[in-house]
């Protein structure tokens, strides 16, 4: 008893879940429960003053009524009172369990004389309601049932024996009460065991579904981090909903659409400024660093840019091996777009100073400026990248590569949108880059009022200074409207090419100049930190590029994730702060560790209060409020259709209860043989109920017998999944729980002829067998009652039978007991009273004494509280199911997101690479780089577009030209899809310019020769896939008439990969074998796939035939023999190539 009183907090693991059980579920029954025991102890003195019986005459009975309704109403109180007093539930429940208890022992000696019979009903309303209505554990529920049960049979046992004279078949009373007690028990257990099992799922479904939630936000904000780390937001938008579309109608396909064309998210904006610049004197650098070294010291350098874009309000377009280019005026028309630009190629060249004078590595910084408009959007559809395309954006790419290290180089259009904000000067005409001189128009280099002396103005070498790094995108014959396009031959041997690699920004606001810093201090405090033992530039630089800071590749998707953590079930501070006694009521929820909750914790708190069953009787968007129906008609038909496979336990349960009816029937009657008779008819149908309900379970034994019988195990299924045949069978034993309990009334004279009514009758000569001659004895009457009060709760034992046919059950059985108690049968109540009450001055017993009186009293008690269970297993059994159709929901629906998470993910980056930065394996502590032996790299343009693209009012300046290059793009990335090309990976497209390779998903350094031959064995798939991209091509001119040809240059050799940029991160390979595989297709010819002389004694190895095409000049490279790929057949000895 001290530990059921002791406020013995729950274990940990199961906090929550007793917090939900008392709070939402048992604390309502609590309160539920004192209300009922109050109105039925108003009911009990309305009752006896409606009777004429003189509540004075039995003050004792009074006396303890009124006490027990000041006691209660105390309780009460004090229950009501959640919020103070919820950390001594258990208490007080015990205290209501002492309470009934004692006013049961009560009424036992008050109001007359005490009989075996007398409370019995009551006894096992406190013992049922113990298990389902107090908020107790099994083992003290359990405890308190028994307790009550042997308080009652000992209380009688000792009262009564002295008397057993006068009290014939005492022990068979007892023992009818034992079993009474002992079935009470059982259907409470069994009661709170079903409820709390439904309870648990529901509550860790909730728990689940909060979690999934969660989650699917969690994917959520991955797919708008993602996307937006791609594309501009306006953009994001429309190409999401089509990857939706896309994942609804099937992976990798796209959905039906009014024409042939694929979409095109490309649109025009005007009065924006393009800027470009590119790090001169980074390749030579680069060729000394490791590959760790060579992807910090990008990431660094264009984080670095990054913030000072971020800081000028500037959104970056691309990073193209070294070089960085940027926009001012997109999304949204800025009027300072060119201000901005200037301001941030200034601060670029201004961050390359600083770090040349902090380190002493000659490198310088080159930028090109152009004002006018521009497309802007994405082609293509895999790995996807913001681009722009006009002539205005080529023109502003031979800005940057015909300027002057460590100067910003404009047009006049900028100059004149400039408005006199910086002082300019000249170029010299002969200096400048071919495009430029042939355009014929002026430029000028931007004087920085922060330097005080300039380069000599007009100097403007582009092949005479060091060059951009050995990257992606080194030399790319100049695509009209591609925004790297440049003409062939304006970079340096080592630059990045005619298209460069440039950074594209994007303003939004004007940015007022950064204070003048001293940075010749700033440079030397830096450098006299690295100071000692002398390191190679490459190392210096990257040392000193790591005091910078910045932000690693899709670290923003490790600050997202990091809310929500899928190995911890539930939320940790809510675990550590939380306490049963909380309210619901978040007003009046105590602060945490933290003072406030984060906000898993309020969705912990929020799914709880759904889960109160206070809520059935609020306004609800899922359900009506008055009949607990589901709001959407389709859900309600399927909560009805739905499968029940506990049904066999409720029939299993019913069972015992007519069992127990039938032992207590043979105990108090005489037992007559049609008695017997009727009983063992019923039982055979119960056994046959039972046997379809859990045939399953017999289907080894019956599938050893007789064919005929091998349907039997399928009953089973169809009393599970059939509602109506399981409505049907579970009202039907209802129904006969209910006419077994009263069938000893049928054995009862009908006609009122009671023999101890009858005057000058002494009762002595029926003393000794309490029977009515030729009937039963009448100390079956109460009994009667008493089996009719286990029918009621046989009702309820059927916890997903609807509310409705419970309610119709138990309002029938009401009326049909009432009836025969109280009306047809009374008499029967009538004479026993006068046998136990012969004196005449004493013949009107007490109201509970009375036995009609009494059964239909507990009558209404049982009606009133199982209609309670049953509106309370009403609305969580919908609540299972609506949790559990939410929760399959939003797995769909987080499973959607997840793939759309990671198609965007690898959109971005290649499928092996993407692990390392989401997900559970995500490892972006550092950054991603990797060096591989043997990669194969493609380039294919289609020169012919540059004359192709044009800019008139008839393509819509532009726009339908972009829309064929995406066709053409497009129809290059399904081959992708292609089971034979999985181990081809898109790199980029640089305007009409595609560039791949393969092997890179191979293990990286191989060391023996026999795995170097094998690793290179992917050439093979290369030339397959540049032939099928031929065939592409092919297809494409015959339905749109033009006659463009392919251009393909092929390299192979060790390359360095890795992913960089934090504000849009991007995968990217570098190295020579990329520079040189450029240039094997900006010097190749149409039709033609152009290799070097080791790739075309690779390919040769592998069965291709090659032939030779001279020595040819390759700049930056000399003179180098290259070979032709014999595309007219695949292999030797072959057929001709088809591509499918």
């Amino acid at each position: 008893m001290a530990r059921l009183f002791s406020p013995r907090p729950p274990p940990s693991e199961d906090l929550f879940y007793e917090t939900y059980y008392s709070l939402s579920q048992q604390y309502p029954l609590l309160l539920l429960l004192l209300v009922i025991v109050l109105c039925a102890l108003l009911a009990l003195l309305a009752v006896a003053q409606a009777t004429g019986r003189e509540l004075a005459s039995d003050p004792g009975f009074l006396t303890m009524v009124l006490c027990a309704l000041g006691g209660f109403s105390l309780l009460l109180g004090l229950a009501s009172r959640e919020q103070r007093l919820q950390r001594w539930t258990r208490p007080l429940s015990g205290l209501v369990w002492a309470a009934l208890l004692a006013l049961g022992h009560g009424l036992l000696f008050t109001g007359g004389v005490v009989s075996p019979w007398d409370q019995v009903s009551f006894f096992l309303f406190v013992i049922f309601t113990t298990y389902a209505m107090l908020p107790f554990g099994m083992r003290d529920a359990t405890f308190a049932g028994l307790a009550s049960s042997l308080s009652h049979l000992l209380v009688l046992g000792l009262y009564l024996g002295p008397q057993l004279d006068s009290r014939p078949a005492l022990l068979q009373q007892l023992a009818a009460n034992a079993v009474l007690f002992l079935c009470g028990n059982v259907a409470g257990a069994y009661h709170k065991a079903l409820m709390e099992r439904a309870l648990r799922a529901t509550f860790r479904e909730a728990l689940s579904s909060l979690h999934s939630r969660r989650r699917l936000d969690t994917e959520k904000k991955h797919q708008e981090h993602l996307l937006l780390s791609i594309l501009p937001a306006y953009l994001a938008r429309e190409m999401k909903a089509e990857i939706m579309a896309r994942l609804q109608a099937g992976q990798g396909s796209r959905p039906e659409s009014t024409n042939n064309f694929h979409s095109l998210y490309v649109k025009r904006h005007q009065g924006v400024s393009v800027l470009y610049a590119d790090i001169v004197g980074f390749t030579r650098l680069a060729s000394e660093c490791s590959p760790k070294e060579l992807v910090l010291m990008l990431n660094e350098l264009f984080g670095k840019f990054d913030q000072i874009a971020k800081e000028h309000e500037c959104m970056r377009i691309k990073i193209l091996g070294d070089c960085y280019y940027c926009v001012s005026g997109l999304p949204l028309s800025l009027p300072d777009h060119a201000i901005n630009c200037v301001r941030m190629g200034l601060d670029m060249c201004r961050a390359i100073r600083k770090l040349r004078a902090a380190t002493g590595v000659d490198i310088n910084m080159r930028v090109g400026v152009h004002s006018g408009s521009v497309l802007c959007g994405v082609i293509g559809l895999q790995k996807w990248q913001y681009d722009v395309w006009s002539h205005d954006v080529t023109l502003a790419n031979h800005m940057e590569a015909g300027g002057v290290p460590g100067r910003v180089h404009i047009t006049g259009a900028t100059l004149d949108l400039l408005a006199g904000a910086y002082a300019v000067e000249d170029v010299v005409m002969e200096h400048r880059d071919p495009y430029l001189r042939d355009l014929g128009e002026p430029t000028y280099l931007v004087i920085d009022p922060r330097v005080k002396a300039q380069s000599e103005p007009g100097v403007a070498h582009p092949n005479s200074t060091a060059t951009g790094l050995v990257s992606s995108m080194p030399e790319i014959e100049s695509l009209g409207p591609s925004v790297h396009a440049a003409e062939e031959g304006t970079q340096d041997s080592e630059g990045h090419g005619e298209n460069g690699e440039g950074f594209l920004i994007l303003t939004v606001n004007p940015h007022i100049p950064q204070a003048e810093e001293d940075e010749k201090g700033t440079a030397g405090g830096l450098l006299s930190s690295l100071e000692g033992p002398k390191l190679r530039p490459s190392l210096l630089m990257t040392r000193y590029l790591e005091s910078w800071g910045a932000a690693k590749p899709f670290a923003h998707l490790s600050h997202v994730e990091s809310p929500v953590s899928t190995s911890t079930p539930l939320p940790e501070k809510a675990l550590a702060s939380f306490s049963p006694q909380w309210s619901l009521d978040r007003s009046r929820t105590p602060r945490g560790v933290d003072d406030e909750l984060d906000t898993g914790d309020a969705k912990f708190f929020q799914v709880i209060e759904q889960l109160n069953s206070q809520k059935q009787w609020k306004q609800s968007k899922d359900f009506n409020p008055l009949t607990l129906y589901f709001r959407e008609k389709e859900m309600e038909k399927e909560y009805r259709l739905s499968a029940l496979p506990a049904f066999k336990y409720y029939a299993a349960c019913t069972f015992l209860v007519f069992i127990s009816n039938f032992i207590i029937q043979m105990l108090v009657t005489n037992r007559p043989p049609a008695l017997a008779i009727t009983y063992s008819i019923t039982f055979l149908l119960f056994l046959l109920l039972l046997f379809v309900c859990f045939s399953e379970h017999l289907t080894r034994c019956v599938m050893k017998g007789p064919k005929m019988l091998h349907w039997l195990p399928a009953l089973s299924g169809l009393v599970a999944t059939r509602p109506g045949l399981r409505v049907a069978l579970g009202a039907a034993t209802i129904l006969l729980i209910f006419v077994m309990a009263i069938t000893s009334l049928f054995f009862l004279p009908a006609a009122s002829n009671c023999p101890f009514q009858a005057p000058n009758v002494s009762s002595m000569a029926f003393n000794l067998s309490w029977e009515i001659p030729g009937s039963l004895p009448l100390i079956s009457i109460p009994y009667s009652m008493h089996c009719c009060v286990l029918g009621f709760l046989s009702c309820s034992l059927f916890l997903h039978m609807s509310f409705e046919l419970k309610l119709l059950l138990l309002l029938l059985w009401l009326v049909a007991s009432c009836c025969l108690f109280l009306h047809s049968h009374a008499w029967l109540s009538d004479c026993l009273v006068a046998l136990l009450y012969p004196d005449p001055l004493n013949s009107r017993p007490g109201v509970l004494k009375e036995p009609k009186l009494m059964g239909a009293i507990s009558f209404f008690i049982f009606f009133f509280t199982l209609l309670v269970l049953a509106r309370q297993n009403e609305y969580y059994c919908r609540l299972d199911f609506l949790w559990k159709k939410k929760l399959r929901q939003e797995q769909e629906e987080t499973e959607t997101m997840e793939n759309l998470t990671r198609l965007l993910l690898e959109n971005v980056l290649p499928a092996h690479v993407a692990p390392q930065f989401i997900g559970q394996n995500r490892r972006n502590e550092d950054l991603y780089h990797q060096s591989y032996e043997c990669v194969c790299v493609l380039f294919a343009s289609v020169p012919d577009f540059k004359e192709f693209y044009s800019e008139s009012n008839i393509n819509h300046e532009g726009l339908e030209c972009l829309r064929l290059l995406n066709e053409i793009i497009a129809d290059f990335d399904e081959l992708l899809s292609k089971p034979k090309f999985s181990g081809v990976e898109k790199i980029k497209t640089i305007g009409s310019t595609y560039m791949a390779a393969t092997g890179l998903n191979a293990t990286s350094g191989q060391d023996t020769q026999q795995d170097a031959e094998r690793s290179c064995s992917h050439l093979g798939t290369m030339v397959e896939f540049a032939v099928a991209l031929g065939s592409k091509l092919d297809v494409i001119n015959k339905h749109s008439f033009n006659n463009f040809r392919l251009r393909v240059g092929l390299n192979h050799g060790p390359v360095v990969a890795g992913v960089i940029g934090a504000q849009k991160p991007q995968y990217d390979i570098w190295g020579n074998t990329v520079n040189v595989a450029s240039r094997m297709e900006s010097t190749g010819v149409l039709g033609k796939i152009q290799v070097t002389e080791e790739t075309a004694r690779a390919l040769q190895s592998l069965g291709y035939t090659c032939y030779s095409r001279g020595v040819i000049k390759v700049k930056g490279k000399g003179q180098l023999c290259t070979y032709f790929l014999n595309t007219d057949l695949t292999r030797a000895g072959l057929p001709s190539a088809t591509v499918g």
